[in-house]
């Protein structure tokens, strides 16, 4: 198993040029299953959950290409509408071709999903859309057993809570559906939006997009289509942080500070400087970090998957910050990681109070989730001496080429293997 070492105290400088967002990414990949036709995917990241994904599609009798930043899918000669259990364990987004495969092939048998340990996260408002659409759904061993054999059927459906996932799954059965669907309290986070106009190029009939009501009028078939992977919001905000918590200035390339709306404001109030450019954005360090309290919630508001990353950054402010989890529950788990590198941070359910100290300090350290992960990057960039960041295949499975990008910008990091031998 990979690890991390780092060398901290320089201060990043350069261009970095963002990915394609893995959470648009991965049910792009399973809108393939709609059509008998080739979807091709273009800025498509090379990341650990995407070959992930890609495995279990080619399982089901996909046949898939992946050069130079290009994925083509086609579905035509799918043989099988099963998902085991062997692979949607090691990430929760498998539960995405639950919905294209009922709506396309009317029965689908889907494990349910794994992936990071973050709390939990539910697949009922899947089930529950599903079945509104007239599907009708039981789990067995584990498995979710889903039929229509007679086809879905629009209707009006409401999410009990905002989800992502949810949205986005329930919006490709709707496509196939016989009539008019209506989505209310749906997730509008942009990787949602950026699904609904690659199924709209597809053929299929939305309105709504980028709105808490998607309206979807049912089509019988799509068609190919070529689509471009919006850049991934995450990302850009991870190295965002990266030149505020190293005192650097880093430009970030084909992204936009209009995916993050909040972000961009809190990271602001820390004392960054931050500059759109034609193409992204620069992120200049103020001359000291300021505290900024920051409440995660759905878009627009505060990302949760930026909440461990900002909190490396307060970490090093100077004075207390309160950051408050409202998306899941378990997501504190980078705080003990932070605190043996020096970190003075307590705990309180879904509350985390930071005060700010002097000076991080390298330590070993053991990575938890995708986002703890990166966070424990971050401190390690800040901090005196060096860090070794065990697990990091966490850490692959959302950040296409850290390691490389962040070594091209004056970071001291090095990937090893168990036995400390380089990776090349």
């Amino acid at each position: 198993m990979d690890k991390l070492v780092i060398k901290g105290g320089n201060a990043l400088r350069g261009t970095i040029k963002i990915s394609g967002a893995k959470n648009a990414m991965l049910p792009l990949m399973t809108a393939a299953l709609l059509t008998d036709d080739t979807l091709t995917l273009e800025n498509a990241p090379n990341l650990a959950d995407v070959n992930q994904l890609a495995e279990l599609l080619t399982i089901m009798g996909a046949k898939i290409t992946f050069k130079d930043g290009t994925m083509a899918i086609t579905c035509a000669d799918i043989k099988s509408t099963t998902a085991p259990y062997e692979i949607v364990r090691k990430m929760r987004a498998s539960i995405l071709v639950l919905c294209p495969l009922v709506a396309k092939f009317g029965e689908a048998k889907v494990s349910l999903p794994g992936g990071c340990a973050i709390g939990t996260r539910p697949v009922d408002l899947h089930i529950k859309g599903l079945e509104a659409l007239g599907a009708q759904v039981e789990i067995v061993d584990g498995y979710i057993h889903a039929s229509a054999p007679k086809g879905l059927q629009g209707a009006d459906f409401t999410f009990e809570k905002v989800t992502v996932t949810g949205t986005e799954n329930i919006l490709m059965a709707a496509v196939l559906a016989k009539g008019r669907t209506r989505l209310y309290n749906a997730a509008y986070e942009p990787e949602v939006s950026d699904l609904a106009n690659c199924l709209v190029s597809m053929g299929a009939k939305i309105s709504g997009i980028g709105t808490t009501t998607l309206v979807i009028e049912g089509v019988e078939k799509l068609h190919a289509a070529t689509h471009s992977v919006l850049p991934d919001r995450i990302e850009t905000g991870t190295y965002a942080i990266a030149a505020a918590i190293t005192g650097g200035e880093l430009e970030l390339t084909h992204t936009s500070v209009d995916l993050l709306p909040t972000f961009i404001q809190c990271l602001e109030k820390t004392g960054a400087k931050v500059t759109p450019t034609a193409n992204g954005f620069v992120v200049a360090a103020g001359s000291k970090v300021k505290t900024c309290n920051i409440q995660t919630d759905p878009y627009p508001g505060f990302p949760t998957d930026l909440q461990a990353q900002f909190m490396a950054l307060m970490t090093l402010a100077n004075g207390e910050s309160n950051i408050k989890e409202t998306i899941f529950e378990n997501r504190f788990m980078h705080v003990p990681e932070l605190c043996r590198m020096g970190a003075d941070i307590t705990t309180n359910l879904r509350d985390a109070n930071v005060k700010g100290v002097d000076k991080l300090t390298g330590a070993e350290v053991m990575a938890t989730d995708l986002r703890a992960s990166v966070s424990l990057v971050l401190a390690a960039l800040a901090a005196q001496g060096s860090t070794t960041i065990n697990r990091i295949y966490h850490l692959d499975r959302g950040y296409d080429n850290i390691d490389h990008k962040l070594a091209m910008c004056g970071a001291e990091v090095k990937r090893l293997r168990e036995d400390n031998t380089p990776v090349l």
